[in-house]
């Protein structure tokens, strides 16, 4: 099983005051340490002008900064809200990040979710699982260099194919799910992978949504994707302590303020249901510490060696092919770097034993 490095929160506002500068500073000295220690991969979000993700409006120009500040480890987005852009601009925009890497990108596409983020394109909000899935193929086919129809400046079809081209033939792609056992199913028909993440469902549920993904996968034809296995990556907060005891010190106030604020923009999207929308703060605070105690039990890397081995050992046996370890959900960077490095010794020790 791989181990790769999500960047989700990175909230950087201290004391009333943004200082986002160092922020990505931060995030470009954890992606070259994750480079040095071996992990697989380096993903990160798209989020627009939410208070959790405020660093993240554009993968492409992130991936950019981390294709040039390090050597082999791969490129991910995760996510590419796919119906806020133009599928031309999506292929232009990531054949440059495949360039400046020497190979080395991969996307999930996302369908969105919260109504503010659609401010950038309100007409394709209704419809936006749709336009996600039926733009998979034709992401493909720009990305191989075929040409494609599309309306130009005076409203006539104009043949267009995309440049730069990239360095890989065929475009690494997933489809984001927040936990639809349908979602799971679209990826695996399209041959796609698929990044969820341990959060907000059982192991049994888990379970069953990977096998109906593996199922979906080995009976749809070949599609420029994947193989008949498909892949699952799966994110999941991390941080490996020296012990139990100092990861509940360290981790709880940062990740139950990230949690509540989490929360909260839940609230805000004018989709939400009746009960997250009346959400109170007390509630709020109720259900992060419920949620920050179930994160300790099951279903993420915060722990010790001990208890993070055994995860892993877990989720390894479900099925999931990579773990993507969410690392910037309020630690300073030394903790953070402090825990890759535990994670890493931690994973060539299993790979030692094997």
């Amino acid at each position: 099983m791989d181990l790769s490095v999500m960047f989700f929160g990175a909230d950087s506002t201290t004391a009333g005051q943004t200082s986002h500068e160092q922020t990505y500073e931060d995030i470009l000295t954890v992606a070259r340490e994750a480079d040095r220690l071996g992990f697989h991969a380096l993903w990160t979000p798209e989020r627009h002008f939410q208070q959790v993700g405020q660093v993240f409006p554009s993968p492409p120009v992130l991936g950019a900064a981390l294709a040039v500040a390090t050597e082999r480890i791969g490129i991910r987005a995760g996510s590419v809200v796919l119906p806020l852009h133009h599928p031309l601009k999506v292929a232009e925009d990531w054949a440059v990040v495949d360039n400046l890497s020497h190979g080395r990108v991969g996307l999930s596409v996302a369908t969105g979710w919260h109504s503010t983020d659609f401010t950038l394109a309100p007409g394709t909000y209704a419809d936006r699982r749709a336009r996600t899935m039926d733009t998979v193929p034709a992401l493909r086919s720009l990305w191989a260099g075929e040409s494609a129809e599309y309306p130009d400046g005076t409203g006539r079809p104009v043949s267009v194919v995309t440049q730069p081209r990239p360095v890989q033939d065929t475009l690494p792609l997933w489809i984001t799910t927040s936990g639809n056992p349908e979602t799971w199913e679209a990826a695996g028909r399209l041959r796609c992978g698929v990044l969820g993440a341990t959060v907000g469902q059982s192991r049994d549920e888990l379970a069953d949504k990977i096998d109906r993904y593996r199922a979906a996968c080995s009976a749809a034809p070949d599609q420029r994707g994947t193989d008949a296995h498909g892949r699952v990556t799966l994110m999941a907060h991390t941080y490996v302590g020296a012990d139990d005891a100092e990861v509940r010190r360290l981790a709880a106030a940062p990740l139950k303020s990230y949690l509540a604020s989490y929360l909260r923009q839940t609230a805000a999207n004018r989709t939400a249901d009746a009960g997250t929308a009346a959400l109170t703060e007390e509630k709020t605070a109720m259900l992060a510490e419920f949620a920050f105690e179930r994160y300790l039990s099951w279903g993420s890397l915060l722990g010790s060696p001990g208890h993070c081995a055994k995860m892993l050992a877990d989720l390894a046996e479900l099925g999931v092919d990579e773990i993507a370890c969410f690392i910037d959900f309020g630690l300073g960077r030394d903790d953070v770097l402090t825990g890759l490095r535990r994670l890493a010794e931690l994973a060539e020790l299993k790979e030692a034993l094997r």
